[in-house]
């Protein structure tokens, strides 16, 4: 986790960040956070501001971790072809999915506010999920234009299924046979898991005359 700020400032989202995604906003009390930053409370609030400004703050950090990484994925990929197309959807899935292992609290985080987490700060899917959806629509509205993706395919719902998956496997995992959990910090686990995301996907949008 990489923040602007240094020195204690960062430390606190660093600490903040942590305990939200493991125990959600409405269960983290700003004490919690300066006991488990070393800190009092009064240095929290003085560096942060209140419980809300520091959870809009960690927020921010991850819309904008989730921004850039599907630029990495979108930006200056020409698409001219089914396969080009079908490259570029795997790499929108492979970022995300990336990003969800190498910083599990952002999936984490995600999956709080689905469960009514924070349930009285209501601007931050507005906020942050218009962007993410334009930038993909955008990235592959040549695709569309071109009839490389069904057009009967709906989008929205598409991204929204990626987002489902990946952030609930990242936080359920999966039984093995002898019923124990797994999850995608297993590299066996993260590998099938990726492949069977790939062939959903690709199948759903139907590429003419690429493999998945």
């Amino acid at each position: 986790m990489t923040f602007a700020d240094g020195g204690q400032r960062e430390l606190i989202l660093r600490v903040a960040t942590r305990l939200f995604a493991a125990l959600g906003y409405d269960a983290t009390s700003i004490s919690q956070i300066a006991e488990a930053a070393g800190l009092d409370v009064a240095t929290i609030t003085q560096q942060t501001g209140s419980k809300r400004e520091l959870y809009l703050a960690v927020m921010d950090w991850v819309h904008e971790m989730e921004l850039a990484s599907l630029r990495k994925a979108t930006e200056g990929a020409p698409v001219t072809s089914p396969e080009q197309a079908a490259a570029l959807v795997r790499r929108i899935i492979d970022q995300y999915l990336d990003l969800c292992v190498t910083h599990p609290e952002v999936p984490a985080l995600w999956m709080h506010r689905w469960l009514s987490d924070a349930s009285d700060v209501t601007e931050l899917e507005r906020r942050y999920s218009q962007p993410i959806r334009e930038l993909v629509k955008s990235a592959l509205a040549p695709a569309m234009a071109s009839g490389y993706i069904d057009p009967g395919v709906d989008m929205e719902y598409l991204l929204w299924s990626t987002l489902w998956c990946v952030n609930g496997f990242s936080q359920s995992g999966v039984l093995d046979e002898h019923g124990n959990r797994r999850y995608m910090d297993d590299p066996e686990v993260l590998r099938r898991f990726r492949a069977h995301l790939h062939r959903t996907i690709h199948r759903t949008v139907t590429f003419p005359g690429a493999s998945p």
